[in-house]
């Protein structure tokens, strides 16, 4: 009990006056009787207090929240109050939030009238993928007389996964559904040429191409006929994730590699709602994820699964190895969009033959970023000489990034340099627009 048990500031505060009043009485003897008969009122009032909160277990407190997380999204936390005295409380609420929060002051404050419940809403932003540790939900309350605190401490331990953003991918997907993806940034792009995929032969109705009449059908049927195509489906998708330690660097908290293991995540939801097959390669020295493309029910769920968990080691990534496994176990033409990084020409020439065999045999999307601090310094004022000179290396090393576009292009490689807000969009603009042009 005394563990829990704790007097209210102004207790000592009266307690101290009290104890002021006891040495004045040594000069004015007529104090010392009314010392003690507010000493007596005191002790008398802070039991009295006790016994009101500790009379029954007058308060009830669970958190409620979802069993996983997004990467990078505000995700809701409940906690559930209810009020069991036969008084009006004051509460002050601490939820023992994980460390990697880092929220070290979180508490909230709040009366609850007879029998009245509450719910105190917040949300919580994960910035890295993995488990989150919730402990006890710590309640301090307090009667109307105000003169003892009681602590409730529910014992409520849960673990909570952070998974890549699949509110991210959510949006995306009701978006689409609605048609309204344009409001995202995704563009529309005019289809060129028809599919190769052929569906049936039907009648001509106004409005069908009638470059695509069927003369044969036609001439038998003895009305107009045409061939009908549909979107070209099953066609192979990799988002291949470098785990190396270039994909480390920070930008707004979350690294590049989460940044892409989110916008893989996006991309293969879109692949598979156009029912391409939709596959992930995570690679540094080994590679330690090769799921198969596929577009079976349960396809999504997988790749969410595999992502949750993969980390950088900041080793340098093994292209010849990719290589090889590509060959053995990727036989069908796909297209491979790779989300890497590049921070000089040079890191690009020593990866670039293994690209070039890539390339060979299945099309290529290399996907690098613009390094955002970077572009800050291009764009500052120089008044030093040594503001000229630390502008000047900025402009340099962006030049060279736009060299890489060039060099990649000049290949056969497709390349996005894009920043790493705009991944995702960007992505999913170039999947579109290689989808519609038919080129894989």
């Amino acid at each position: 009990m005394w563990r829990s048990f704790y007097l209210h500031n102004k207790v000592y505060y009266i307690a101290f006056a009290i104890s002021s009043l006891f040495a004045i009485s040594y000069l004015i003897p007529v104090l010392f009787t009314a010392a003690l008969f507010i000493l007596a009122l005191l002790i008398l009032v802070v039991i009295a207090d006790i016994f009101l909160l500790y009379s029954k277990q007058g308060i009830n407190a669970k958190r409620i929240m979802v069993g996983r997380f997004s990467n990078g999204d505000e995700n809701p936390v409940q906690v559930h109050l209810k009020n069991n005295y036969p008084f009006t409380i004051t509460v002050e609420v601490v939820d023992e939030i994980p460390y990697q929060f880092q929220l070290r002051n979180w508490k909230r404050k709040l009366k609850l009238n007879i029998g009245e419940g509450s719910l105190i809403n917040y949300t919580l932003k994960p910035l890295e993928r993995g488990e989150l540790h919730f402990e006890n939900i710590n309640v301090f309350v307090q009667s109307p007389l105000n003169m003892v605190i009681r602590k409730y401490s529910f014992h409520q331990p849960s673990v909570v996964k952070v998974y890549p953003s699949y509110l991210q991918m959510r949006r995306y997907q009701l978006l689409a559904t609605a048609d309204r993806l344009q409001e995202m940034g995704v563009k529309k792009i005019r289809r060129l040429g028809h599919s190769m995929e052929f569906e049936q032969i039907k009648e001509y109705v106004r409005g069908d191409d009638f470059r695509t009449l069927n003369w044969l059908a036609t001439a038998r049927k003895g009305s107009l006929m045409v061939n009908h195509y549909i979107d070209e489906r099953s066609q192979q998708v990799y988002c291949l994730i470098n785990k190396g330690r270039v994909m480390k660097m920070p930008f707004e908290d979350m690294t590049l590699l989460d940044y892409a293991i989110n916008a893989a995540l996006v991309i293969t939801n879109v692949a598979l709602s156009r029912q391409d097959k939709a596959g992930i390669i995570c690679f540094s020295q080994h590679v330690d994820l090769f799921l198969p493309a596929d577009k079976k029910p349960g396809q999504l769920n997988l790749v969410l699964e595999g992502l949750y968990k993969q980390e950088t080691n900041f080793l340098e990534p093994d292209y010849e190895q990719l290589f090889s496994l590509v060959r053995n176990r990727i036989t069908q033409r796909s297209f491979f969009i790779l989300f890497t990084n590049f921070e000089s020409i040079e890191g690009l020439n020593r990866e670039l033959p293994f690209l070039k065999r890539l390339a060979h045999y299945h099309l290529v999307m290399v996907v690098f970023f613009i390094n955002t601090e970077l572009k800050k310094l291009m764009h500052t004022e120089a008044e030093t000489t040594e503001d000229i000179y630390i502008k000047t290396i900025a402009e340099k090393y962006d030049h060279e990034k736009k060299l890489m576009v060039k060099e990649l292009q000049q290949n056969g490689i497709l390349a996005v340099l894009t920043t790493p807000a705009d991944l995702t969009i960007n992505s999913i603009n170039k999947y579109l627009e290689i989808k519609n042009r038919q080129v894989i």
